[in-house]
C-alpha cells in the first residue's frame, strides 16, 4: 500500500493499486480522527487495500462510520468488504444503499458534508476541520469530467466557490497528491472550467456545430484515451449554455458515454 500522511491534521490516506487514465496513481481512501476513526471512500475491493484500511482503522481505535463522496465503483466498491470487518458500522452518502442519508450541511460524526455535484449528481465533499476530502470534485492534478445532469456545470462551479470560501489549508483528493494550497487549486479549477466555456463559445461563434470539431477546437489537449470523458464534459457545457439561452441552433449533442 501507499500511505499518505497529512501534516497538521489527524488524517491518513491509503492509496489503492488501481492506477489508470481516470484514477491517476490510484484511488485515495482517507481515515480521519481516532478513538474511533471515520473512513471516507473505501475505494476498490482489492484484498490488500481492504486489509490496509482495516489495519489503520484498528490502530486508530476502530471505525465509527464510512462516508462516501459518491457511488462510483473506484470509490465505493470496497464498502461491503470493510463492513464485513466492522459489522455494525453505518454507511453514509447522498444516494445509494446506505444507512445514513446525507445532504448539504449534514454532519456524520466528525465530518461535515458539502454538496459538490457535477462529476456525479450525488457528489459530496467532507470537511474535517480545515481539511476537505474532495473525492472527484477536485483532484490532486488534472481536471475531472462533469456528467451532464441537470444544472451539473453551474452546480459544480457553485460547489467549488463554496469550498473556496471555507479557508481550507489542505485538500485530500480522491486521486493524486494532496493539495497544500487549496485556494490556488480551487481558483485554478474555476478558471479552467470558465476558460473551456469561453473557448466553446468562441468555437460556436465561429460556426462549429459537430461534436468532433468542438472537441478538436476546445479540448485539443485531451489525449485519445480521455476524449470520451471530454465529450461528456462538452455535453455538460452545452447544457449550461442552453440553460442560459446562449446555445445557437443546430449544435450536435454528444451521448453520455463516460466512465463509471
Amino acid at each position: 500500500m501507499t500511505r499518505i500522511d497529512v501534516p497538521g491534521h489527524d488524517i491518513v490516506g491509503v492509496r489503492a493499486s488501481n492506477p489508470g487514465p481516470f484514477t491517476l496513481t490510484g484511488t485515495n481512501s482517507w481515515i480521519v480522527g481516532r478513538d474511533p476513526a471515520w473512513l471516507v471512500d473505501p475505494g476498490p475491493a482489492f484484498h490488500d487495500h481492504v486489509k490496509a484500511l482495516v489495519e489503520v482503522a484498528n490502530r486508530r481505535g476502530g471505525l465509527a462510520g464510512i462516508a462516501l463522496t459518491h457511488q462510483h465503483a473506484d470509490h465505493a466498491e470496497a464498502t461491503g468488504a470493510v463492513c464485513g470487518e466492522f459489522p455494525d458500522v453505518p454507511v453514509a452518502a447522498a444516494a445509494g444503499a446506505i444507512d445514513v442519508p446525507l445532504a448539504d450541511g449534514s454532519t456524520f460524526g466528525s465530518l461535515e458534508a458539502l454538496a459538490t455535484p457535477g462529476h456525479a449528481p450525488d457528489h459530496l465533499a467532507f470537511l474535517f476541520g480545515t481539511a476537505a476530502l474532495t473525492g472527484d470534485a477536485v483532484l490532486g492534478e488534472g481536471s475531472v469530467f462533469i456528467s451532464p445532469d441537470p444544472k451539473a456545470l453551474a452546480s459544480y462551479l457553485e460547489g467549488l466557490s463554496r469550498l473556496r470560501e471555507r479557508n481550507l489549508d489542505v485538500l485530500c483528493p480522491g486521486h493524486g497528491p494532496m493539495v497544500c494550497d487549496p485556494a490556488a487549486k480551487l481558483d485554478e479549477y474555476i478558471s479552467h472550467r470558465l476558460d473551456r466555456e469561453r473557448r466553446l463559445v468562441a468555437a460556436l461563434a465561429g460556426g462549429k456545430r459537430g461534436v468532433d470539431e468542438m472537441l478538436d477546437d476546445v479540448w485539443d489537449d485531451a489525449p485519445p484515451e480521455l476524449r470520451p470523458a471530454a465529450a461528456v464534459t462538452l455535453a455538460a457545457h452545452l447544457d449550461k449554455l442552453a440553460d442560459e439561452g446562449r446555445l445557437p441552433p443546430g449544435v450536435e449533442r454528444p451521448a453520455f458515454a463516460g466512465p463509471a
